[in-house]
């Protein structure tokens, strides 16, 4: 079942840096250069007039377990063209490396954006893990990094340095990747978690909060690829499922 997922996953996350780099012309994707705040209000307008006049969100189907960040990608078919004139320059549906999201759609739906970048980096680990696995048949596990989380021997892996992300929260910071036990792949946002703690204030957060809001609270991205993460005894953890 772990290798299935892993495939699935990987053929999926192939087409999809496929389809955000190569079905599009240069001249088109010279558009994704990073507006945020215009496109952001741009299509979060949109989205709240079809709301009003529909009463539904623009949204694509998701499955129910579909990770939160994740779960309500923004339909872009919906909203073009009586309520936008295209999709953003820099969205996924225009060849850019940004996907359109809603956070919150029972209360007041926020568009946000996932960094498609991210995408890449773990669309490799994930086959060089599958590769791994399908050799020796378990994953190259050099310890464990929280519960039912695992840290990679990337050596193993044919890696000459550990793999990180590039983090769209920080421009200095490289966030690592961790393998958990069900074969996906997530990322740990610590570095920024602790970074925003430090910039808005640890105060409006208590412990065992899932501190992951906080990024979006004060970000136009969400911390997609990831598991909750709070703060114990003054430092970032991985919270405990309950």
């Amino acid at each position: 079942m772990v290798k299935y997922k892993i495939l699935k996953f990987t053929l999926l996350a192939g087409a999809l840096i496929f389809l955000a780099g190569c079905l599009y012309p240069e001249e088109q994707r010279r558009q994704n250069q990073p507006v945020y705040e215009e496109q952001l209000q741009s299509v979060q307008s949109a989205v709240l007039r079809y709301q009003e006049n529909t009463g539904v969100l623009p949204i694509k189907t998701r499955d129910a377990d579909t990770p939160v960040f994740r779960k309500y990608p923004i339909n872009f078919s919906q909203l073009v063209p009586a309520y936008l004139e295209s999709p953003p320059g820099n969205s996924f549906e225009s060849g850019g490396t940004f996907q359109y999201v809603l956070v919150t759609p029972e209360e007041t739906p926020e568009v946000k954006l996932i960094d498609l970048r991210t995408v890449r980096v773990i669309q490799e680990l994930e086959r060089r893990v599958f590769q791994y696995r399908s050799e020796h048949r378990y994953a190259p596990v050099k310890e464990v990094a929280g519960n039912e989380l695992l840290k990679l021997d990337y050596e193993k892996l044919n890696y000459d340095e550990e793999p990180v992300v590039e983090s769209p929260f920080h421009p200095d910071h490289r966030l690592p990747l961790l393998l958990q036990t069900d074969g996906s792949i997530v990322i740990d946002y610590s570095l920024d978690i602790k970074f925003y703690l430090d910039e808005h204030g640890e105060d409006s957060y208590e412990e065992g909060d899932d501190l992951r809001w906080l990024l979006v609270e004060h970000s136009p991205f969400v911390p997609a690829y990831s598991i909750p993460q709070t703060a114990e005894d003054g430092e970032v953890v991985f919270k405990t499922a309950e």
